[in-house]
């Protein structure tokens, strides 16, 4: 199932780099294309004539190499591949892809991708442990990098605990799982997400608070289980995930145009923050102040998109969430909304100013379904996003 697929393969200075020799060998054994690139620091752990030997390709370390330029420049480098794989990722190289460093081949090529990027981090356990490595591992997470490992076991230095490559077979179930062979391989999610923005004029509008932040996170988490994700988005405050197909909206009857667009999918997720309501006549022309006294707007009803799809006839989808985001008695009217909107699941969660969550980085969800409500704990949006993700995986079977 990997066979054809490229993969860019950056090696960092760690011990752990001696696995990327059998890494090279049995993704060639697949298929795979493998172009390999080397850190100057993983020159002192495998010498780039074995890498070489069993990449079969010349292996790529310097930025500034004129013939390497001249032959494949280091942004086509960057691109030519289907996935970029970091094995092992060290704490340094880590720490740069977090900060947006780019002072070497290795770092400016993760900088200039605009593939997907799969890390295998290594190093010693206190390393691990460190605050600004968990730090810099959730901003990664947060731009949606994705990660094997570490797992736990005894390292060179003597001690043991987490911080171990993963052993090469599961890094290559998760190159797999990266080229959509995951439990959604073959499916097809629409996910809406952050805000929509209705017009008052050329400069002003209405709109809520939403980010966008759990509807990207859970785009990411579809596409890692495989799916293909269709992400219609208002404009949020976070950027959309890599490898979705990406369609931009700004008001709720551009959203419902392209979700009917979009369709048929298997599932539909929809956890954009729509507008209820447009300006009617929105002014072409900025609204001035004349001392008459305050403009007269006049409102009228957006489309319900999720009622809309839920309605279906013909082509719904088999799976139609919703999202019900509430300030107060959050169960009863997430519960009545699911019902009135024909939907099969609501996540409702409570956004009243204390919580934090709109806007925030964590949530707090409640799954209403026709089997009742399931309650999940607080938890980083990205967290509940993989939750929702494997559990929209299961019901589509």
């Amino acid at each position: 199932m990997l066979h054809g697929k490229h993969v860019l393969l950056i090696i960092a200075g760690g011990i752990a780099a001696f696995k990327a020799l059998d890494l090279i060998r049995r993704l060639r054994e697949r298929g795979v294309k493998v172009t390999p690139v080397m850190t100057r620091a993983a020159h002192e752990f495998v010498t780039p004539l074995s890498v070489s030997a069993l990449a079969g390709r010349a292996v790529f370390s310097d930025l500034f190499d004129l013939t390497a330029e001249a032959e494949m420049g280091h942004i086509e480098l960057s691109r030519a591949a289907d996935l970029v794989v970091v094995a092992p990722a060290t704490a340094d190289l880590m720490a740069k892809m977090a900060t947006g460093q780019a002072d070497d081949l290795a770092s400016t090529l993760l900088m200039a991708t605009d593939k997907r990027v799969l890390i295998a981090p290594a190093m010693n356990v206190r390393m691990w442990q460190h605050p600004a490595t968990v730090r810099n591992l959730a901003v990664l997470h947060g731009d949606g990098i994705l990660s094997v490992g570490p797992d736990d076991g005894t390292m060179a230095c003597g001690e043991f605990g987490p911080g171990r490559m993963s052993e090469v077979p599961d890094i290559i179930a998760a190159i797999a799982a990266a080229f959509g062979h995951g439990p959604l391989a073959g499916r097809h999610v629409l996910v809406t997400s952050g805000p929509t923005h209705e017009p008052i004029d050329p400069v002003r509008y209405i709109a809520n608070r939403s980010s966008g932040a759990q509807g990207t996170a859970l785009a990411r988490a579809l596409l890692d289980l495989g799916a293909r994700v269709t992400f219609v988005t208002g404009p949020a405050a976070v950027p959309p995930p890599q490898g979705a197909d990406v369609i931009r909206v700004q008001t709720a009857r551009e959203m419902l145009s392209a979700v009917q667009g979009a369709l048929p999918a298997d599932a539909a997720v929809f956890a954009a923050a729509v507008a209820d309501w447009h300006v009617t006549g929105a002014s072409d022309q900025k609204i001035k102040k004349t001392g008459d006294g305050m403009p007269t707007l006049t409102f009228a009803e957006n489309p319900d998109i999720l009622a809309t799809v839920s309605r279906m006839t013909t082509g719904r989808p088999a799976l139609v969430v919703g999202f019900a985001a509430e300030t107060q008695d959050v169960i009863a009217h997430a519960t009545a909304k699911r019902q009135r909107k024909g939907c099969d699941w609501i996540v409702a969660n409570d956004v009243s100013p204390a919580t934090g969550i709109m806007g925030g980085a964590e949530n707090a969800v409640t799954i209403i379904t026709d089997d009742g409500t399931e309650e999940w704990p607080r938890a980083p949006k990205q967290a509940v996003a993989r939750d929702l993700a494997a559990k929209i995986a299961g019901a589509l079977g």
